[in-house]
């Protein structure tokens, strides 16, 4: 009986590795290629395992994006309230949070949230939601900081600014408006980044995004 259990666990535990490997190994190659064109094929073979077995855990390509999508969706939540928890200015937090975020999209190369929103609108649709369920307390609550220590003006319309900071965060991953070989996203986003917060800081606020610009 003993050893029976021990089977069984033995292989609950592989199980979950297992998913969690093809969860990392198809994020890669999304990030990197696009979720169109990866195929399953390509996955199977960058893991090197049947495609049956990645079918034994996903049922088909739509139901492995989506998973994906909110295994990086938690995976960037987790690592952005680590960094708020450092309590460091607020203008130091946006660019650390921007440097994580972009390490962990692979500086965004394939556009992958353009490509959710043409191929995959239901998992986008959720994304967006999600996150602007997330990012906008975080904002705030960047917002709030900023203007009680002196780098954001008092008279800032907070719940505003944060929400079009969020809406031009989607607008600038717009692969049409801003196609990739002339638009970076690391360029991209240091430029949003200064645009945004130049519309709101004080003098000691420009003082610190001076010095943000010029270390990154």
């Amino acid at each position: 009986m003993e050893t029976i259990f021990v089977s069984k666990v033995s292989l609950c535990t592989f199980a979950v590795l297992m998913k969690d490997k093809i969860l990392e190994i198809s994020a890669e190659l999304f990030l990197n290629l696009g979720f169109k064109s990866v195929t399953m094929d390509e996955i199977a073979n960058k893991l090197g395992v049947s495609k049956k077995t990645i079918y034994k855990y996903f049922k088909n390509k739509t139901s492995l994006v989506d998973c994906v999508t909110k295994h990086l969706f938690r995976k960037i939540c987790f690592g952005i309230d680590l960094i708020h928890q450092q309590q460091k200015n607020p203008i130091i937090e946006l660019f650390e949070i921007k440097q994580f975020v972009m390490k962990n999209l692979k500086n965004e190369k394939s556009s992958p949230q353009y490509q959710l929103q043409k191929y995959y609108p239901k998992i986008f649709t959720w994304l967006k939601k999600e996150q602007f369920n997330i990012m906008h307390n975080s904002i705030l609550e960047n917002l709030k900081t900023g203007i009680d220590n002196g780098y954001y003006r008092e008279n800032t319309d907070i719940d505003f600014t944060a929400r079009i900071y969020f809406h031009g965060l989607n607008g600038i991953r717009d692969a049409d408006m801003f196609p990739y070989e002339n638009y970076p996203m690391k360029s991209l986003m240091n430029s949003y980044l200064e645009y945004h917060i130049r519309g709101i800081a004080t003098e000691k606020g420009l003082l610190e995004l001076k010095k943000q610009l010029t270390e990154k």
